[in-house]
């Protein structure tokens, strides 16, 4: 058995802490044979256990603590500290070793609630358990998700070789905000989600890259953002923003743009990694 969870980007500019589109680029867990420990093949650095201390294995625990052991492997194309939710593609995959192993039956909504309590928030999780675009909100312990289908457009990530742990981005934030402005910021954000409805990606492009709530404070933190925006913008771009906490920058652009602009990103950083994705529409696969 094998599961499939994408990668994730979120926030799309001021839908913060809300809003997620999932991406083609994967974690894929193969379950091997039982054995007496838990053991978690990967080539993904020292920084990631191998043994039961690994997230995968603690999420599957939390859900059925009495799991027999099993020999893992694990590919991962999502890089960590990115900004492109390998933190969340882990718990996603943990979620679902548990209710493939356990006979769970769990169904997307619990998933996603599940998810959204391990991680805090639901924007990078929730699309990807369900794939595509999803806009979703935490009340109490309550979760609300409604996936929507995002416009075909190319997808570029500009991915600095520089890590941002998100403890770090999310210091910079204020506590408060005056009710005016964020009544401004709240109006953006709607009309950026209406935008994605409509298939108007220009004006949601737009929107995202009007953001109030988070990117005017973090992009001192990531100096390359306002290049990239700028050179994407001047090639015919919809528009920019950063994934997640950053540091990535995604640009969303017209597919017939797409290779001029991701050849001129190459002047902005020439050691920063330059990939196009496409958007998964299915979110988490189990694949016998």
């Amino acid at each position: 058995m094998k599961i499939k969870v994408p990668g994730t980007t979120a926030n799309l500019g001021p839908g913060f802490d809300s809003c997620g589109l999932a991406l083609q680029l994967y974690l894929t867990l193969e379950v091997g044979d039982s054995q007496a420990e838990w053991e978690v093949i990967h080539e993904l650095g020292s920084g990631i256990p191998t043994d039961a201390s690994n997230v995968i294995v603690t999420t599957a625990l939390s859900l059925a603590p009495n799991l027999t052991p099993k020999k893992l492997l694990m590919t991962s194309e999502v890089p960590s500290t990115r900004g492109l939710g390998s933190s969340s593609a882990a718990i996603v995959a943990g979620i679902e070793l548990a209710n493939q192993l356990a006979e769970l039956n769990l169904t997307s909504e619990e998933k996603i609630k599940i998810a959204t309590k391990i991680e805090g928030h639901p924007d990078n999780v929730a699309p990807a358990v369900l794939g595509d675009f999803v806009v979703a909100a935490k009340i109490d312990d309550e979760v609300f998700a409604l996936q929507q289908e995002f416009p075909d457009t190319g997808v570029i990530a500009f991915i600095p070789q520089t890590e941002l742990l998100t403890s770090e981005s999310r210091n910079v934030l204020p506590q408060e905000l005056v009710y005016s402005e964020a009544v401004k910021a709240s109006s953006i954000a709607n009309v950026m989600i209406a935008a994605v409805a409509k298939n108007d990606l220009y004006l949601a492009g737009k929107m995202m890259e009007q953001d109030l709530w988070h990117e005017v404070y973090r992009k001192a933190l990531i100096p390359h953002l306002e290049e990239v925006r700028q050179l994407s913008n001047s090639h015919g771009a919809y528009g920019t923003f950063l994934s997640g906490a950053g540091p990535t920058v995604l640009v969303l652009t017209p597919k017939d743009k797409l290779k001029e602009i991701m050849n001129q990103l190459h002047q902005v950083d020439p050691t920063a990694l330059i990939q196009e994705f496409a958007i998964d529409r299915q979110g988490v696969q189990v694949i016998a």
